[in-house]
């Protein structure tokens, strides 16, 4: 299933956020946001199960698709749209056989082998690659790939959804859209002293549009 990526992919964070995934997606949905990620490794399974359940709610009132990080079985339980898989997580075609067909299954790469190792399994829904750029966002990250590779990537996948993720931000989003990624996966990037997640997010999708028509004629 090809699914239409938005050139900004929001995720989630309540640490930098200091709210709850479903406060976060309401800013989110209210910007114009259409592919929303919660990613969340520390909490617990029942509070997860609650804040999902109603980010599901409001994200669907208003024909958002919702993604959860890692958790199959959260996102069967509330009806989300997807996962978004790690290196680490449940292997896609278990995920597959769980969720059904129609959901969007994601999966993380962070090599050229591992990302045409996803392309041959034929599973995922989009691809992500990266980090892109150093990130603070996750301690134990993989080792920088860099915008030169995610053009290889993009030149491996042919029209296959890409998905460029790591230390994106408004200072490097022109080369992450040179690169040939269709869409950027942020989180720290919405959280700034003075401004809103919606302000921010309306402010980085505008740029990356702006960027993109330019770049792509």
């Amino acid at each position: 299933m090809k699914i239409p990526l938005p050139k900004i992919y929001p995720i989630t964070d309540r640490e930098l956020s200091g709210l709850s995934h479903a406060e976060q997606v309401e800013q989110f949905v209210a910007a114009g946001a259409t592919l929303i990620q919660i990613r969340d490794k520390r909490a617990s399974s029942k509070d997860l199960f609650g804040d999902v359940s109603y980010s599901v709610e409001i994200a669907h009132r208003y024909g958002v698709t919702l993604i959860v990080n890692d958790r199959v079985d959260i996102a069967m339980m509330t009806g989300a749209d997807g996962v978004h898989l790690g290196r680490d997580d449940l292997p896609p075609p278990a995920a597959r056989r769980l969720l059904g067909d129609n959901a969007i299954i994601g999966l993380s790469t962070h090599s050229l082998k591992q990302a045409k190792a996803a392309l041959v399994e034929g599973v995922a829904d989009y691809i992500a690659f990266g980090p892109i750029f150093p990130t603070n966002t996750k301690a134990d990250h993989d080792p920088i790939v860099g915008p030169h590779q995610l053009a290889e990537i993009r030149h491996i996948l042919g029209d296959f959804p890409l998905v460029a993720i790591g230390g994106i931000g408004l200072n490097n989003i022109a080369r992450v859209i040179e690169a040939g990624a269709e869409s950027a996966a942020m989180i720290s990037e919405f959280h700034r002293p003075g401004e809103t997640i919606a302000e921010r997010f309306r402010l980085i999708t505008a740029v990356a549009n702006t960027l993109n028509s330019v770049i792509t004629g």
